[in-house]
């Protein structure tokens, strides 16, 4: 493991992002999903991972997070996943983002692989991260490359879509 006794403890953030391709099939009866609310355990499954990267990760730190979100997004072709992870460390959380990224995209496909095994996970990768010695990054794009859940279709919020 690294030595990071001697850097300064700074606010650090990473994003991530994972795609679970699907037929539009699949995504029609995710509502009526025998194992339950799909999005949610995925979700929950995220937080739950990005708290245990260390135990998963070899040489990886455990850090204290201050906070963890995952958002799902319902795409005309899939789930479109986003993460963010939030600590005062002495080393960053990208893996604490991809993490939970790679997890909740797991969890979805664990959720629905009894209506399509063809389900692919992809585009599992880190969009941004803030703090720490190396400075800021954020993913470069290809010019007229769209980001994240812009990238895989028409995605509305997951909290939306329930709503209606």
């Amino acid at each position: 493991m690294v030595d990071v006794s001697r850097k300064p403890a700074t606010r650090r953030v990473a994003e991530a992002s994972a795609f679970v391709q699907m037929p539009p099939a699949v995504l029609q009866a995710l509502p009526q999903n025998p194992k339950g609310d799909a999005l949610e355990v995925a979700r929950v499954a995220g937080i739950m991972a990005a708290k245990r990267t260390a135990e998963l990760i070899p040489m990886c730190h455990p850090l204290p997070l201050a906070h963890i979100a995952v958002d799902l997004r319902l795409c005309e072709n899939g789930v479109a996943i986003t993460t963010r992870v939030t600590t005062t460390a002495e080393t960053g959380v990208e893996m604490e983002a991809l993490t939970a990224a790679a997890i909740s995209a797991l969890t979805i496909y664990d959720q629905t692989k009894g209506l399509d095994k063809g389900i692919a996970i992809r585009e599992i990768r880190l969009e941004r991260k803030t703090g720490g010695k190396s400075g800021d990054y954020r993913r470069e794009t290809r010019s007229g490359e769209l980001r994240g859940a812009e990238a895989n279709g028409a995605s509305r919020r997951v909290t939306e879509q329930r709503a209606k």
